[in-house]
């Protein structure tokens, strides 16, 4: 199903697939952020003949369909980070997504990438009274990670975010928000200039090995290679058994309202992107036409737009009872991969093949550093890829995966709902 990213504007010429035989440095297999940053980040370090194949179009998977927030950090949350990496490590992976923050800002002004990017911000909005989890994850961000994060009092929080169901909140000021369809086309339309072909409609059918090459067929055509990254997130490419089945494909939920008006400065008076505490959260930010923005929800069933429509206009009213009967122009679902271990799978068998997926739905920035540390260690044989060491490609099980992941997300969205109602 196309999400309003792709609806709103004129869709590019299309890239066609490779034709005949020929050879590359490196073949890169997805389209969406890791392979391009992965193709962007080979590029400027002056590596040459990269081919880039998607089988479907730029941007058509998570990356053109998520939230647009760009922030640091990882879907595992700072303090299991801390105690599954240590301090050092764990400290210099935080460090990575900050950079990326960075880059992917200095990116779009350089590349004069026109993705509506709104500099303000992200709130973490408390869905419940109690103080405490702000405060320890202040003081955690503050001594191990070196992010100020600013409390946000009640009566401030309500000027913000006029929402009787929050109460206080933190705000990360190293933060952006985006359209990431726009983004990725233009990352994309960079990398060709820099020299990299890129390829659409090309699903490879075939990934082999050859001596010392690999060589991919894609239709008719094959390309041989040393060097081979599967960047393709969810939509499982099925060339590598034990990369497949390390991540779990689920399904996350967006719809964007109709022009709001002055009904949206009612409700936030804000223009950065918002998040809540609970585990089962919404996220939601304004566009610049006073359009809302709204997403939440993880599950194993990739809904019919109405489906999702449905749920998310009774999670919109929740919050912002006055927006209940704003008409929704769009909604769509799209698949995000995730690891066991809720971080990034990146990495090499050793044999020239590589990979980057598992970015568990907070994509944007990890996805940025994935592929920096990768066209590190392909061009230069670098060993920033020894920081993702421990978060290896754990099989997931599926389909019995697939059942664990909603009973947790179950759990905790129960947990979550008992909390709210002994609050009152």
């Amino acid at each position: 199903m196309p999400s309003w990213y792709h609806d709103r504007t004129e869709v590019p010429s299309p890239r066609p697939p490779p034709s005949g035989r020929r050879e590359a440095a490196v073949v890169i297999v997805g389209g969406g952020f890791a392979g391009l940053n992965t193709a962007l980040g080979l590029a400027a370090r002056g590596v040459r003949d990269v081919v880039l194949l998607e089988a479907k179009s730029i941007g058509f998977g998570a990356s053109g369909r998520n939230g647009g927030f760009v922030f640091a950090g990882y879907s595992l949350g700072e303090r299991a980070l801390l105690e599954r990496a240590g301090p050092e490590r764990a400290r210099a992976l935080y460090a990575r997504t900050v950079d990326a923050v960075n880059l992917i800002r200095q990116r779009i002004a350089a590349l004069a990438i026109d993705c509506d990017a709104v500099d303000a911000g992200v709130v973490w909005a408390n869905w419940f009274r109690d103080q405490a989890v702000l405060r320890s994850r202040q003081r955690l961000l503050a001594e191990h990670y070196g992010a100020d994060w600013q409390w946000i009092p009640e009566g401030a929080m309500h000027e913000f975010v006029r929402s009787a169901r929050y109460h206080d909140g933190l705000y990360e000021r190293n933060a952006l928000h985006i359209d990431p369809l726009a983004y990725a086309r233009g990352l994309a339309s960079a990398a060709e200039r820099a020299g990299v072909a890129i390829h659409e409609a090309s699903r490879v059918r075939m990934l082999e090995r050859n001596g010392p090459r690999w060589v991919l067929r894609v239709g008719d055509a094959e390309i041989e290679t040393p060097q081979v990254v599967l960047a393709c997130g969810g939509y499982l490419a099925g060339l590598d058994r034990t990369i497949d089945r390390a991540v779990l494909p689920i399904a996350t939920y967006v719809m964007v309202t109709e022009p709001l008006g002055d009904r949206l400065r009612e409700c936030l008076r804000t223009r950065a992107a918002v998040y809540d505490t609970r585990f089962a959260f919404d996220y939601y930010r304004p566009l610049a036409d006073t359009r809302l923005l709204w997403g939440g929800r993880i599950s194993i069933r990739d809904r019919s737009p109405r489906a999702v429509q449905r749920l998310l206009k009774r999670d919109l009213a929740r919050v912002f009872p006055s927006l209940k009967e704003a008409r929704v122009e769009h909604a769509w679902s799209g698949l995000m991969s995730y690891a066991r271990h809720e971080m990034p799978q990146v990495g090499t068998h050793g044999n020239g093949l590589w990979y980057a997926q598992a970015f568990g739905g907070h994509g944007l920035a990890p996805t940025c550093a994935a592929g920096e540390a990768l066209a590190d260690a392909i061009a230069a044989g670098e060993s920033r890829m020894a920081m993702y060491d421990g978060f290896g490609l754990d099989p997931v099980h599926r389909p019995f995966g697939y059942l664990a992941a909603q009973g947790t997300y179950w759990k905790h969205e129960l947990g979550d709902w008992f909390k709210s109602r002994l609050e009152g």
